[in-house]
């Protein structure tokens, strides 16, 4: 994988696949600590200790239609490239929670990429599952949450043409907002 986006995105289909029904991504960038922390949380099925053991070996997987899962690894492979680790924690019935920690000016960081379009991409085509996403750039912040905006346009609503409009210029904003290309009275009016 080319961006640290794509990881997340695969994260998040794992997270699917274990039937979670709230799945909270936080995105922790801080230029004076050098680090940036990515967290991947869900309240799917969890993981059994002795899978939780092999899970960042690639020839492990819960999935039927391969005998690999390159996922994990690769994503461990790119924090600890960067200064970094992964670390997994997971228990049955309770969820699974994957936090990848890289060293922000590494060379060897890949870039974070389009997280506008991943966070897009899991919003629309998992409507009926609670998503929240949370960044934070140093002292600015952005927080999207799925069951705040069902409260608003009604649970079906994001599907519809006009809310995945809103959504992509609203998560735009927000990015805009977090790298210093907006103020927060331009964004949150």
């Amino acid at each position: 994988m080319r961006e640290l986006a794509l990881h997340v995105l695969d994260l998040v289909q794992n997270s699917l696949r274990a039937g979670a029904r709230l799945i909270e991504v936080e995105i922790m960038e801080d230029t004076d600590l050098d680090s940036l922390v990515i967290t991947i949380r869900d309240d799917g099925c969890g993981m059994e200790p002795a899978l939780l053991e092999r899970a960042l070996d690639p020839f492990t997987t819960t999935r039927t239609t391969r005998k690999v899962g390159l996922g994990l690894p690769l994503l461990k492979m790119a924090a600890e490239r960067s200064g970094g680790e992964l670390l997994i924690s997971s228990n049955p019935g309770q969820g699974t929670e994957v936090i990848a920690i890289f060293q922000h000016s590494h060379i060897d960081r890949m870039p974070l990429g389009d997280m506008v379009g991943s966070m897009l991409t899991v919003i629309i085509s998992n409507p009926t599952v609670d998503v929240v996403y949370r960044h934070r750039v140093n002292d600015r912040v952005w927080d999207v949450d799925t069951r705040i905006i069902k409260a608003e346009v009604g649970e079906d609503a994001l599907t519809l043409p006009v809310v995945i409009q809103w959504l992509r210029s609203y998560l735009g904003q927000g990015e805009s907002y977090l790298y210093g290309g907006a103020t927060s009275d331009e964004v949150f009016g």
